[in-house]
């Protein structure tokens, strides 16, 4: 299992090294996203047809910007609907504030309710689906709307990512008992000066992070996402001097895990 970090930026516009940012989204393999934030628009046309499958952790619009203009760029190339995974309350928020033909064509119904562009799939918190030899598994997470994390195991190695979350027990819980775990890839929003905000949208901080990495086994490399523009820069060093004997690492795009 290969997993291509497509974006990863807690919001859009030039960096601090002046490369452009993108919002969240993960390319597995050719045929799987995580997320469909402004990095899908990395991907061809081709790329965009071969994708049978979105995962989306929650519905806020960096992490599903991209997702009805998929849809629309490349429907009528595919000869399936593109199958969106997502728990019932996120499927919900899609159908009635996304595909309603408002804010987006309802690609759930066209171009016939027979042969939609879109089809949605109900997973469960805790479920694992098995896609060939790769297994996907949504996790608990705590956000502003709901959301989970996603488990993507290959059967020798496992990548966890937390999606956007706030101080969540049970997304610990499942970690802990993950016993091939290699990549773990963590929100951290803000900077330990903004607590407040954090708190108030349930992202993280580093002294957050701090209290959730407390509950974790370790034994896995430390990924860190969702930085804020601007900010990654303190966020990092924040992180570092917090949680230096982690070895953490600012997540990039296009950095590829082989699992």
């Amino acid at each position: 299992m290969k997993v291509r970090i497509l974006g990863c930026s807690g919001g859009i516009g030039a960096g601090d090294d002046r490369r452009r940012l993108r919002t969240t989204s993960m390319l597995v393999d050719d045929d799987i996203l995580i997320d469909a934030g402004t990095g899908v628009a990395e991907l061809s046309l081709d790329e965009l047809a071969a994708i049978d499958h979105v995962f989306i952790t929650h519905t806020h619009l960096d992490h599903i910007a991209c997702l009805p203009l998929i849809s629309d760029s490349v429907g009528d190339l595919r000869r399936q609907p593109l199958l969106v995974h997502a728990i019932e309350p996120i499927l919900k928020i899609l159908r009635q504030h996304l595909f309603n033909d408002a804010i987006w064509p309802d690609f759930l119904q066209l171009p016939s309710p027979e042969e939609p562009f879109v089809r949605l799939q109900q997973l469960q918190l805790g479920a694992t689906l098995s896609l060939g030899s790769r297994r996907i598994t949504a996790l608990p997470a705590s956000h502003t709307v709901p959301a989970v994390g996603y488990h993507l195991d290959s059967g020798s190695a496992s990548l966890v990512f937390s999606g956007d979350t706030h101080v969540c027990d049970d997304f610990w819980r499942e970690v802990n008992g993950i016993d091939n775990l290699r990549y773990l890839i963590m929100e951290t929003a803000f900077a330990d000066a903004d607590l407040q905000l954090a708190k108030a949208s349930r992202h993280l901080s580093p002294q957050l992070l701090a209290g959730e990495l407390a509950k974790w086994k370790g034994g896995a490399e430390l990924f860190i996402t969702h930085l804020k523009p601007g900010s990654q820069t303190l966020i990092m060093q924040e992180i570092a001097a917090r949680l230096g004997r982690y070895q953490p690492a600012m997540l990039n795009d296009d950095h590829v895990f082989e699992l």
